[in-house]
């Protein structure tokens, strides 16, 4: 893999990643459509290093509070501000993650990379993104988020693990259900990632250090990475106080009929 192909994977991975779009299809799909040999999973991993570092400079202030929330529940053994709640419940929302990335470690390596199932994912999970996001209401606040809403989310972020369905497609889609408002639904979907990307890197750098060793395309690969993801978030965050997920539906659908396209013409 050459500096450039890091590079434009980097940026790939940044701008899609906190968008409800599937950063791990577009990853995929990029090397499919431009010719390249795959990086593979480990890889598409390592470069999650960039957006785990976008994320932590981003949101340091909260995670900062709530640092102090988890130190304060450790030793009074008591959960009483929003920030303590919010601590449990990140926590309890990343459980449900850990599991089915346990348990579906191989078919994310191999089946589910398939251009079809990609396809098939970015179109039904577009149209529920639409359609979930059209017709809720937006009468809740990050603060009034609840432990059950938490286990949902948490659950809805398994799904993220078929390419094309997307982390933050799935766990907004979550949130606009239980009737969330969209800018605080992104940024829980934010701080929840935060876990679950960080446990994805430590399990998967040292596949792709042994498969690409600690070289220039790797690195490079990563700073890409971490800028884009930083410039998304701060668009996305003021985008959807504003705007609905209609237009990232609309991309989900038109990509998706794009690469059912793409293998037709190859068959």
């Amino acid at each position: 893999m050459t500096v450039w192909q890091a590079i434009v994977l980097g940026i790939v991975q940044g701008i899609t990643e906190p968008l409800p779009v599937s950063s791990s299809a577009h990853l995929a799909l990029t090397p499919y459509f431009l010719g390249w040999s795959d990086p593979g999973l480990a890889f598409d991993v390592a470069l999650h290093l960039g957006t785990l570092l976008a994320l932590v400079w981003y949101f340091r202030h909260e995670w900062v509070e709530m640092i102090a929330s988890a130190w304060r529940i450790a030793t009074t053994r008591r959960v009483e501000s929003v920030h303590d709640r919010r601590v449990l419940y990140l926590i309890v929302a990343t459980i449900p993650g850990g599991i089915g990335g346990l348990l579906l470690n191989d078919l994310a390596e191999t089946t589910f990379r398939s251009p079809a199932v990609i396809a098939t994912s970015l179109i039904v999970m577009g149209v529920l993104l639409w359609a979930v996001d059209r017709w809720s209401a937006r009468a809740r606040v990050l603060e009034e988020i609840t432990l059950r809403d938490a286990i949902i989310v948490g659950c809805a972020q398994v799904l993220a693990l078929v390419p094309g369905v997307s982390r933050s497609g799935s766990t907004m889609t979550a949130g606009r259900l239980l009737q969330i408002d969209r800018p605080s639904v992104a940024r829980f979907s934010f701080l929840m990632s935060m876990p679950i990307t960080a446990a994805a890197v430590i399990v998967k750098m040292p596949d792709a250090l042994r498969e690409h060793g600690a070289s220039l395309p790797l690195l490079a690969g990563v700073a890409a990475a971490a800028v884009s993801s930083w410039l998304a978030i701060s668009v996305l965050l003021r985008y959807v106080a504003r705007h609905s997920f209609g237009v990232f539906a609309i991309y989900r659908v038109l990509l998706g009929i794009v690469v059912f396209a793409t293998l037709a013409s190859r068959a």
